[in-house]
């Protein structure tokens, strides 16, 4: 597994999972042409980009190039980096036919493709010093952002105030949060485990 310092976008979950088990680095979904219906969610890949810097890696079928494309539209040019897969015809496994265009997105690209895109678009891998401390499952348990009887109010309250989008889910929660702060600013900020 590859580490590295960009964060990435992909259009939907199959391509999030198919590309967390080839780099550890937080990876975020635009949910198709939802983004460009959600605000929220493009104000946070927008901060995500000048914080960390961002890699858009979408299928090559024309849908995919209008996600890139309003993407590329919306987000500062200088801390965005584009990765392409070539064009191959076929079908996803889990598919019963192949897309409208025919062609392998994302989620069926072989791992060797996908690293090779990711590296040609200038990807880089993460510095090998001391890795940080990273806001933990149980650091939320612990300030009452998970597991508690009003956890989920609490949770919601704590994405309005950090203007993070309404629909990410318990780990793409976590990602934001440890790509918005650190571990101390967290535990200032809002309690929770101080081991």
């Amino acid at each position: 597994m590859i580490k590295l310092r960009q964060a990435i976008v992909v259009e939907g979950k199959y391509d999030k999972n198919t590309l967390s088990q080839l780099v550890d680095a937080p990876i975020f979904e635009t949910n198709g042409f939802g983004v460009m219906h959600d605000r929220a969610l493009l104000d946070f890949l927008r901060r995500i980009a000048e914080r960390r810097g961002l890699i858009i890696l979408t299928d090559s079928d024309g849908a995919g190039f209008v996600i890139r494309n309003y993407l590329k539209g919306a987000l500062p040019k200088d801390k965005v980096l584009h990765a392409y897969i070539p064009d191959i015809s076929g079908k996803e496994r889990r598919k019963a036919q192949a897309g409208k265009e025919g062609k392998i997105g994302v989620e069926g690209m072989r791992p060797d493709v996908l690293l090779a895109a990711l590296q040609n678009a200038g990807a880089e891998t993460a510095e090998t010093a001391a890795p940080t401390a990273k806001i933990t499952k149980t650091d939320l348990y612990c300030a009452g952002f998970s597991g508690g009887e009003h956890s989920a109010q609490k949770r919601k309250a704590l994405q309005k105030d950090l203007q993070l989008p309404e629909h990410l889910g318990g780990n793409a929660f976590l990602d934001a949060l440890n790509l918005l702060m650190t571990r101390e600013e967290f535990l200032a900020r809002y309690g929770g485990n101080d081991d």
